[in-house]
């Protein structure tokens, strides 16, 4: 298996993109695409980072794969609502965590986000890591 990329720049990743998310909602939040789209794309972009992070042993391909079944999962929890989920909700990390109500729209929106996770991962990160060569997504 292929030598993964050092978990500091996964962390850096991640960190990043979650800044980036919370200033698009805190600078950005009244411009409808971004309060109803970018956020949800940096979201998911944030978790690739984050199971790349953890599992860095993973092919890429899987590491895509659990992220959207993570964030699918998450915006499928949002059809719930009993009260101890509805009161995580109601704190602000919760909220920011778990979403308020499912969203259609969100769904394509993750696919997005991981997708440029992907991106960044084979063509800037490994091939960085290996001198410019690229990599398959089988890694």
């Amino acid at each position: 298996m292929p030598f993964r990329s050092n978990r500091l720049v996964y962390g850096l990743l991640m960190t990043i993109t979650l800044l980036l998310g919370l200033g698009s909602r805190y600078f950005f939040g009244e411009i409808a695409i971004i309060k109803n789209y970018i956020g949800d794309v940096l979201w998911a972009l944030m978790v690739y980072f984050g199971f790349a992070l953890l599992f860095n042993k993973w092919p890429v391909k899987v590491i895509a794969l659990t992220a959207i079944a993570f964030s699918f999962s998450i915006e499928i929890s949002q059809l719930y609502h009993a009260f101890w989920i509805d009161s995580l909700r109601a704190t602000r990390l919760g909220g920011l965590m778990l979403g308020f109500s499912f969203v259609w729209s969100d769904l394509p929106c993750y696919c997005m986000g991981v997708l440029i996770g992907v991106l960044v991962d084979l063509y800037l990160i490994r091939a960085a890591k290996q001198g410019g060569h690229k990599q398959s997504i089988r890694a």
